[in-house]
């Protein structure tokens, strides 16, 4: 490469994040040239030091990973986006596509093959880790709307209904039919087991 291609980590544990900065400065080719552990603070500062790739895990305190990926995408178009997580679901896989991610790796993997990642992702490819994308092929696909994903989301710390519905300003009734809906389309018995299992399957 003509230039060193810099790097913005987005990590909130401490130790992960520094490994990782050390580990690919290392690379004469790769600069880290921010870091941040929140994911609220992250397209502040892509926006601040314009990186050429955001390396960003999904759970981060302040706000999801897969969330803050169309807004770093929309405010620096030439910023990759690589999603590097301990949290391989198919699911999560998808919906970080979709969104606008280039690649989506887990943390088992060696440094070097990120590496080697972020390079191929910068020369116009789409990576996946490889074991992740065979079973993104055979799981089935969200089957939640996206009201139905916030109302689950509302509940998941044992609101009430009438909580849930004054928190996303909706009727009680209408907020028991997306419940509803939901427990149905997960094949589960209420809203708790509905969660547990749109959580798991990466669909939240």
């Amino acid at each position: 490469m003509d230039r060193t291609t810099r790097l913005l980590i987005a990590e909130d544990q401490g130790m992960m994040r520094s490994a990782l900065a050390t580990l690919l400065d290392l690379e004469d080719d790769l600069t880290v040239v921010a870091q941040v552990a929140r994911g609220d603070e992250v397209v502040a500062a892509v926006e601040r030091v314009r990186p050429d790739v955001c390396l960003l895990d999904i759970e981060l305190p302040g706000r999801s990973g897969l969330d803050v990926i169309g807004d770093v995408v929309r405010a620096v178009p030439s910023c990759a986006v690589v999603i590097v997580t301990t949290f391989g679901r198919p699911g999560y896989l998808r919906r970080a596509l979709q969104a606008g991610a280039r690649a989506f790796l887990v943390k088992d993997d060696p440094v070097e093959d990120l590496a080697a990642a972020i390079r191929r992702v910068l020369a116009g490819e789409i990576v996946v880790d490889p074991q992740l994308a065979a079973r993104a092929l055979g799981a089935r696909p969200n089957p939640l709307s996206e009201r139905e994903r916030e109302v689950l989301t509302a509940s998941a710390d044992g609101a009430t209904i009438a909580d849930v519905a004054a928190r996303l300003h909706l009727s009680p009734s209408t907020v028991r039919n997306y419940l509803s809906a939901a427990i149905g389309k997960t094949d589960t018995r209420n809203r708790a087991e509905a969660y547990r299992r749109a959580r798991d399957q990466g669909w939240l």
